[in-house]
Formats: C-alpha cells, structure tokens, sequence
C-alpha cells in the first residue's frame, strides 16, 4: 500500500474497524455459544455491512475484517489460556515504565545490528499473530521484533514504524500468551 492510499485509509479505517468490533460484539452478546466459526461468521457480516454503506473498497473492507479477526481470535485465545480479562490482554498499565527503559537501553544499540536484525525477522516471522506498520489493530501493547522497543495504542490505530530502530514489525504483548514452555 503506498503512502497515499495508506492516507486515504486511515481516516476511514480506524471509525470502520471500531464500528464493526462493536457490530460484532453487540451481535456475539445476543447469541448464547460463541465459537471461531460464529466469530468468522460476525466478522464477514460485519465486512459485508460497511462495503455496503460504500465508504470503503472491497479490498479496504476485507483488510479490516482481517485485522479484526486477528485481534478478537488473540484475545480469545488468551483468555481462554489465562482466564485472564481484557485488561491483562492489553497490559496498558505497565506501559509508560518498559517504554522509557526501552528507549534508553536502545540509545546505546548499534545501527547496523539493528537492521540486520529486523531483515532476520522479516524472513524468519512470517506468523499469523505478527503485526506490520501501516496495519491497524485495537489498543494495547505491542512489541518491536527488532529492538524490543514497546509501542502502547490507546484506541484502535495504524501501527507506525519502531520509534526507536524505524523497524516496521511487531508482536502483541501480552503477560501469558501464549502460554510459556516451563
């Protein structure tokens, strides 16, 4: 996407995205069982609704059903592991102290490493839960795969690229999923 259509999106998306996660919570809240194939189900009615009102594109709508569906499986998935609540899975609060450690631990980092680092991880993480600047997700925390730098979303946003090493991937950052080898 270049930049010119990543600003096109970005006005829309992020109001699109926050209708359909409420489209979709409001119609999981009426059903009694909820599973992957029902939260699939919502996300594409959901797709499907806002392509109608004919303020985005086919692809637009479908990339932020894509995000959508990411982020709902990753919350349910760590809820289930954990049977922990949201406000774990977002782990806002810790926030403000990893980001200022982060920055000056990475004041000290070499350039080079650092960019041979991040080309390491574009090849090698390929996965599903992985997220790339430009992209938009829902709050919480999110952790640069090069440097470690942490990046806090307060609302649904487009991840920008690592304020510390400029590297454009990132993981959710969450305090026990998924669960840890002992």
């Amino acid at each position: 996407m270049t930049a010119p259509e990543r600003s096109h999106l970005s006005g829309k998306a992020l109001k699109v995205y926050d209708r359909m996660l409420e489209r979709v919570q409001s119609r999981l809240h009426d059903l009694q069982e909820t599973s992957m194939q029902t939260l699939e189900d919502e996300i594409r009615k959901a797709v499907e609704f806002e392509y109608e009102l004919e303020e985005m594109t086919r692809e637009e709508a479908d990339l932020l059903g894509a995000y959508l569906q990411r982020d709902l499986e990753h919350l349910m998935h760590f809820v289930d592991e954990t049977g922990e609540g949201l406000g774990e899975w977002l782990q806002l609060d810790i926030a403000l102290l990893e980001h200022q450690l982060a920055d000056r631990l990475l004041s000290v980092a070499d350039k080079t490493l650092v960019d041979t680092l991040e080309l390491r991880q574009k090849l090698e993480n390929e996965e599903a839960g992985h997220y790339i600047s430009g992209e938009v997700a829902t709050a919480g925390m999110f952790q640069c795969l090069n440097c470690g730098h942490m990046r806090c979303l307060t609302a649904t946003s487009h991840l920008e690229p690592c304020d510390a090493c400029g590297s454009h991937y990132y993981e959710r950052v969450t305090s026990r999923w998924p669960k840890r080898e002992e």
